[in-house]
């Protein structure tokens, strides 16, 4: 390609060069799926107060809901929402539209069947015994098949990129290799190939690397993009930014094992892993200078912009989850908090505190962009939602971290197990009504969008400030 048709490339229109209807419906389904997730959390929060509705119904089996909601996060609202993002910020990055509009269309479209089979299957009684791995055997092909897709689908315009790459491409072209050979390690190796204790060890690497291989690069990716969008200033450090990102490919993919701490996995693999985890912490307080220093000098944005505020209350969380991981692997804290509920609240924080705050900042911004609208219908809904999501989870982390403690120094005890039960109770039933606060502050957005959705006409400017001109599209790509 020459100069003159690259330049050319950069100033396509957003219509031209953004399937926004897309965007739209994947953004629309991840939220679908969140509450249904949510919902299936509350469920199975019940049965720790004795108010399981659903006792002795084999398909209302707690356990079984249990994976609708884990299962529903990951690949339902994560999934769903990032595929949405990246069909946004790819080709503005590289200028070239995706590999193939049909093929996102049916990826769009597999992918809601592969996760809906995935809820059919666990409820069924088909699910596998492999923490985040529940998929049904007969599915995990087909969607090893949509993850190459998805990755040769954005790779595509990527690999046209001509000269130096933005660090969120980096993270981007990382999480599409690394993300299908996670996938296959975790859902074949350990059920065809590798059986005892290395196919714990494999599982435990699965488990993490689906967290640090797939949604953290493509997490952390999207901050490098909307951040100094949103803050209208380049990222403070490009330096920073690409150790972040190098530290994250050398230490996290060594981290899997801490889950079994403790177990017959050999011990120098076991101190790999915390020495490891430790590590990841050092890199992530790197990124967190990176985008603090970028805050500077824009701190009222936190008050005045509502996405930059789900994306730095959730970089908060992300160094806490770390800062905690980093502590609560070493020997001395796993003699006391192992199999208990801070482990719970540690990923609860990390998958929705994060991540989950993440992706509620990104459809902040892009749901008026996408509807053409100049506002939300009841901008005081999004801040019911924001209050309510924080408040909860905030209240829910330190809740069951605090319950953990008391269940592990009451088994280190070797008190009778019934004494944990009952210690634990009031711990339970605050964790259902923090889980309902962060439900309500869902449906605020969720009712938001449907209105702001179905005002658009009315809330439409004449002239939209959310279809930039060339010029302003150039700026939004390099900044």
């Amino acid at each position: 390609m020459n100069q003159s048709q690259s330049s050319q490339s950069n100033v396509l229109t957003p219509g031209t060069l953004v399937d926004e209807k897309i965007v739209l419906y994947y953004l629309s389904l991840s939220l679908t799926y969140l509450i249904i997730a949510m919902l299936a959390g509350l469920l199975y929060s019940l049965q720790f107060i004795h108010m399981y509705p659903f006792e002795g119904i084999e398909i209302f089996s707690p356990g079984r809901w249990r994976f609708v909601h884990t299962q529903g996060v990951a690949y339902g609202f994560i999934s769903n929402a990032f595929l949405g993002a990246l069909q946004w910020v790819v080709p503005r990055l590289t200028g070239h539209p995706v590999a193939s509009r049909k093929l996102s269309w049916f990826i769009l479209i597999a992918w809601q069947v592969i996760v809906l089979a995935t809820v059919v299957g666990v409820l069924t009684g088909e699910a596998q015994a492999l923490e985040w791995g529940e998929t049904p055997v007969w599915i995990d092909p087909v969607a090893l098949l949509g993850l190459l897709l998805v990755a040769y689908n954005f790779l595509t315009p990527i690999v046209k990129v001509k000269g130096p790459m933005y660090v969120t491409l980096w993270y981007f072209i990382a999480a599409f290799v690394w993300t299908p050979m996670v996938y296959a390690m975790g859902n074949f190796l350990p059920e065809y190939f590798i059986g005892g204790s290395a196919a714990g060890a494999i599982g435990g690497l699965f488990i993490h690397d689906l967290v640090g291989l797939f949604v953290t690069p493509i997490g952390w990716g999207l901050m490098y993009y909307f951040v100094p969008i949103a803050l209208k200033k380049p990222i403070w450090s490009h330096g920073l930014s690409l150790v972040g990102f190098w530290g994250l490919a050398f230490f996290y993919p060594l981290n899997g094992i801490h889950h079994f701490l403790y177990s017959p996995i050999p011990m120098f693999l076991q101190y790999g892993a915390i020495i490891s985890t430790i590590a990841v912490e050092l890199v992530v307080t790197t990124v967190i200078i990176n985008f603090f220093g970028t805050l500077r000098g824009r701190g009222d944005a936190l008050r005045t912009n509502m996405p930059v505020r789900w994306f730095y209350i959730g970089m908060v969380f992300y160094f806490t989850t770390c800062l905690q991981c980093a502590f609560h692997t070493t020997l001395m804290f796993q003699r006391i908090i192992h199999f208990t509920d801070w482990v719970v609240g540690h990923a609860h924080l990390v998958m929705y505190g994060v991540f989950g705050f993440w992706i509620n900042g990104v459809m902040t911004y892009l749901f008026p962009r996408l509807l053409r609208t100049n506002g939300w219908y009841k901008p005081s809904w999004n801040s019911w939602h924001f209050w309510l999501s924080g408040i909860g989870m905030l209240v829910m982390f330190f809740d069951l971290m605090s319950a953990g403690l008391i269940q592990g120094f009451i088994w280190k005890a070797l008190a009778p197990w019934s004494d944990s039960i009952t210690a634990s109770m009031p711990f339970w039933k605050i964790r259902t009504v923090s889980g309902t606060a962060i439900i309500i502050g869902q449906l605020f957005f969720v009712a938001n969008v449907i209105m702001t959705w179905r005002k658009a006409g009315e809330l439409a400017p004449k002239s939209s400030p959310y279809d930039p001109t060339p010029s302003n599209q150039s700026q939004e790509q390099y900044t």
